[in-house]
């Protein structure tokens, strides 16, 4: 558990890497213990918190894709320590190269036994922010092999303009896998070790495949952004309701500084 506030040392190759293609997989970042113990509690949590009784046959795409339950860290105590990490929230900083970050929100994503695929979407779409200096941590709460549904990346795809105006949805899936079909950007799709985190900026194309086992793939994220992160007025319904939802009472063109959206490094 010590190692949630942990520094964990980034080499020069690595934020390369990130500041070209726009996501890193970056190993032993927790170890065993603390993702058993996470697993644990998160788990409860989400079964607390989770309102969806359908059976995945009688869902849309979305639906099939995950459970997806949000700010966790205002509910719970011990989750909160996690989402708060000063070890994830300087990798964050480091990987944009920016003085700090605050939390935009996180959310747990636990694809079920026989989920779908998430479609190809860009996260950034949903969000009223100014700039591109936005990052997601993925954290799976387990070792992730293909059949589990990991998460796949459009390498550098952050590039592409087209798509950008699409929601998770069928129509994502099919527009911008052509889209990417006729481009350069690799298609990176690999397992993640147990420890494994995986980081990816707000614009670049990614998805996730079916869970072709009978057991959950449980994923914890923190979403982070600069901390000097101006809100910007609302270009689609997502963005105004997120405006409202995780940053309310924060002004179009003021840094976003609210009591849900501290400074956590």
């Amino acid at each position: 558990m010590t190692r949630l506030d942990t520094p964990y040392e980034l080499t020069s190759d690595q934020i390369d890497f990130y500041q070209t293609y726009q996501f890193i997989k970056l190993k032993h970042v927790f170890d065993a213990d603390t993702l058993a113990h996470y697993n644990e509690v998160i788990s409860r949590q989400v079964a607390h918190m989770n309102t969806v009784t359908t059976q995945l046959t009688e869902r849309d795409t979305y639906g099939k894709a995950f459970l997806q339950l949000f700010n966790l860290w205002r509910e719970n105590e011990a989750i909160r320590t996690l989402v708060f990490s000063k070890r994830l929230a300087k990798l964050a900083a480091d990987l944009m190269q920016v003085a700090g970050v605050r939390i935009y929100h996180d959310q747990a994503l636990f694809k079920e036994g026989g989920g779908g695929i998430t479609p190809w979407h860009a996260d950034q779409y949903y969000w009223p922010l100014s700039s591109d200096k936005t990052i997601t941590a993925w954290i799976p709460l387990q070792a992730t092999p293909l059949p589990l549904g990991p998460l796949e990346f459009s390498a550098g795809s952050h590039r592409i303009v087209e798509g950008r105006d699409l929601k998770i949805s069928d129509d994502s899936e099919t527009l911008i896998a052509e889209k990417l079909r006729v481009t350069d950007f690799k298609h990176v799709i690999e397992p993640f070790d147990l420890g494994e985190v995986s980081f990816h900026s707000g614009w670049v194309f990614h998805r996730a495949g079916a869970n072709l086992t009978d057991q959950t793939r449980k994923v914890m994220t923190v979403i982070y952004m600069d901390k000097t992160m101006r809100l910007k007025q609302p270009t689609n319904r997502n963005q105004e309701n997120d405006w409202h939802t995780w940053c309310p009472g924060a002004t179009v063109g003021q840094v976003i500084d609210t009591a849900l959206n501290p400074v956590l490094y």
